[in-house]
């Protein structure tokens, strides 16, 4: 007789199966990724389906398997993250978190830590912190569950760290200005990319009090970290191509900002609580 588990999850996907009943793929914070079989959802009223919507937290309660399909019996403490369920440009940037959440790890792989930086990521941007930014640091700490580990804290030449930077394939990280020659295809980055994508690297979603970033910048931000996962990582996801053309139309639809709000063309600021901890493991900040 199969023992009844429980444990916190986070929904990543989700589709339907055969007429009434669905596959959901839930983050697990106790056996990692997992696929479940949730029989007769498409019934009216039933008590699992606010559970198993996209940008979901609960208590799932059932049987957990090493192999095939799980099954849910019940929920409990379902948390909805709300704002993202209803905004089009934050359920973009969430389904792709959640994809590259998907990518990064086996099924049944345990990652608590993980789990905590999604959770984490998904809060912060459900509170309304900039959503392109939370994706930003999210993508480069996730980097070290491709097998990537850039050398960020310092220059990988000369251990330098302060000053310009620029990103070193050849040196598997950051190299200071004076070693720029020592590799003629280094990225030629924008300086202040590196710069945030440092800071990205070992920064606590506990920790950040505000986040103010020009436009520019942004942009600079996401090709650098564009060009890195074309060359480590090398996936394509459907949720980054739509991010990618959201931006061509989110300002159509986003509303125009209120009177007396500062343009974001003129600001540019990550707030940190001090003392900032730079951990091995960026992710793991429980």
């Amino acid at each position: 007789m199969s023992q009844l588990v429980e444990s916190k999850g986070l929904i990543i996907s989700s589709r339907n199966y055969k007429e009434k009943d669905k596959l959901v793929k839930i983050f697990t914070e106790s056996a990692g990724k997992m696929m479940f079989y949730v029989k007769g959802i498409h019934r009216q009223n039933q008590p699992l389906a606010p559970a198993i919507r996209p940008f979901t937290q609960a208590v799932y309660i059932g049987t957990f398997k090493s192999e095939g399909l799980s099954f849910i019996t019940s929920v409990k403490d379902v948390h909805a993250y709300r704002k993202i369920q209803e905004d089009i440009f934050l359920s973009g940037y969430g389904t792709y978190l959640l994809s590259l959440v998907d990518a990064a790890i086996e099924d049944h792989q345990y990652d608590p830590n993980l789990f905590h930086f999604t959770q984490q990521a998904l809060e912060r941007m459900n509170q309304g912190d900039d959503a392109e930014i939370i994706t930003n640091i999210f993508e480069i700490q996730i980097l070290q569950r491709f097998g990537i580990a850039p050398i960020w804290t310092h220059c990988a030449v000369c251990g330098e760290t302060q000053g310009k930077f620029d990103y070193s394939s050849k040196y598997g990280g950051v190299i200071c200005e004076r070693h720029w020659s020592l590799d003629p295809r280094r990225y030629h980055a924008d300086p202040r990319a590196v710069y945030f994508a440092r800071m990205f690297s070992a920064i606590s979603y506990e920790r950040i009090n505000g986040i103010h970033l020009k436009e520019e910048t942004k942009q600079a931000i996401r090709q650098l970290i564009d060009q890195l996962y074309e060359e480590y990582v090398g996936i394509h996801l459907k949720s980054k191509k739509f991010i990618d053309q959201m931006k061509s139309w989110e300002h159509v639809l986003k509303p125009l900002e209120k009177k007396g709000d500062a343009p974001a063309t003129e600001q540019e600021e990550v707030a940190e609580e001090p003392e900032s901890p730079l951990s091995a493991d960026p992710t793991d900040h429980e």
